[in-house]
């Protein structure tokens, strides 16, 4: 069975750091471009971070400079730095997988920003 399990949410205060991972299993993902996404209360899921097979990576605007996704394609695992975190990052975050035609959601994780 195919999955993507995220880790690493919790609670932080403002200007603190994170470090989320996404477990992939069943599979390698290797060839997959894989995505971080998050979706607060009352809002629509947004595209957060992706990086390519090759490595190569987008950020939404709202994130560049503060999070950086990389990914171990030996373990088949893919993480998201966060840092200096903002209450406006506060969300659940998901992990995504694409390859053709194939296309893997984790559950979440979430993130809160708070003091």
């Amino acid at each position: 069975q195919v999955q993507l399990v995220e880790s690493g949410g919790g609670l932080v205060q403002p200007g603190g750091s994170l470090r989320l991972s996404c477990a992939a299993s069943g599979r390698s993902f290797s060839t997959f471009s894989m995505s971080w996404y998050r979706q607060a209360p009352g809002k629509q899921r947004e595209l957060v971070a992706t990086i390519s097979s090759r490595g190569i990576t987008d950020y939404a605007d709202s994130v560049k400079g503060r999070f950086t996704v990389s990914r171990d394609s030996t373990a088949n695992t893919v993480h998201l730095q966060m840092n200096s975190l903002k209450p406006e990052d506060t969300a659940v975050y998901y992990c995504r997988g694409r390859w053709a035609v194939l296309d893997y959601w984790g559950k979440g994780t979430l993130v809160t920003v708070s003091s």
